[in-house]
């Protein structure tokens, strides 16, 4: 079956935004602050919820479901999160029943300096009673397998210049909690053997939601009152578990635009984002 038979595939989803997931995500990001039923879930948290449930024996031995189903069955073995477009319309709350329907948007394939590449595209709506509360639009990319004795090219510098920045090392137990709170079994993220000897990389890889999250923590830490009407993130090289990284942001210009970013311990340029916030 041709790739191109996937675009317009819909699924829908329901769920309510419970209590439990939120809590323990404030837990693991050290919030002093207390969650209660009925208080507006943070931007980005929403990744705690719609979670896809595979069954054990549906799993590739990366710990991604296998291929096919409502992604296009894609033959490359590496797949990664690559970034998101995010818009706010109306606060969702903790308790909140929400439905999220999804769509294939497009799908792509390139050949590029690592080899074959495909990317996918995803729609996301969600809504409550019919009310549309966030739209996201997700990017999937597909990689070849890693060759033998292959290192990370060199990256691009990242300004060192902010008006917020947040130190951040995201250890074992970190990603171990993340991994579970999102019910994600990809072994990059928990399994240093599987890291290191399949997929060729120097230590555990960082979420890219969680760096994503990560950055808008920065934000809220720094403006607790800001309301975002608008979020886009894209990663651009990994960050792992044994290095720390810096995460920083600018104060928001006359028109709410907050730009932020995340280095890794050399400096180089590993997320960029940007944020609007509501006047």
């Amino acid at each position: 079956m041709k790739l191109q038979q996937w675009i317009d595939r819909n699924e829908t989803v329901d769920d309510i935004i419970g209590l439990t997931p939120a809590r323990a995500l404030a837990a693991t990001f050290n919030r002093q602050t207390e969650i209660f039923a009925q208080s507006q879930l943070p931007a980005l948290w929403h990744w705690l919820y719609f979670l896809e449930t595979a069954a054990q024996q549906d799993l590739a031995p990366d710990g991604h479901r296998q291929r096919g189903g409502f992604l296009p069955p894609i033959i490359l073995p590496r797949r990664m999160w690559a970034g998101s477009q995010l818009q706010f319309h109306l606060p969702v709350n903790i308790g909140d029943p929400l439905t999220r329907s999804s769509t294939i948007h497009s799908i792509k394939e390139k050949t590029g300096r690592s080899g074959s590449l495909a990317f996918v595209k995803v729609q996301h709506e969600i809504s409550r009673s019919g009310q549309l509360c966030i739209t996201e639009s997700q990017d999937i990319v597909y990689r070849e397998a890693a060759k033998p004795g292959a290192s990370l090219p060199a990256g691009e510098p990242a300004d060192s210049v902010s008006d917020f920045q947040l130190q951040f090392q995201a250890d074992s137990r970190l990603l171990f909690r993340y991994s579970a709170l999102t019910f994600n079994a990809h072994r990059i993220h928990y399994d240093t053997p599987y890291v290191a000897g399949v997929e060729g990389y120097p230590g555990l890889i960082v979420h890219g939601p969680l760096l994503a999250t990560m950055m808008l923590e920065l934000l809220w830490q720094n403006l607790p009152e800001a309301q975002l009407s608008a979020f886009e993130f894209k990663a651009l090289r990994p960050v792992f578990d044994n290095k720390a990284c810096t995460i920083r942001a600018t104060s928001p210009d006359s028109e709410g635009n907050v730009r932020l970013w995340v280095a890794d311990h050399e400096g180089a340029l590993c997320m960029q984002g940007q944020a609007i916030i509501r006047p």
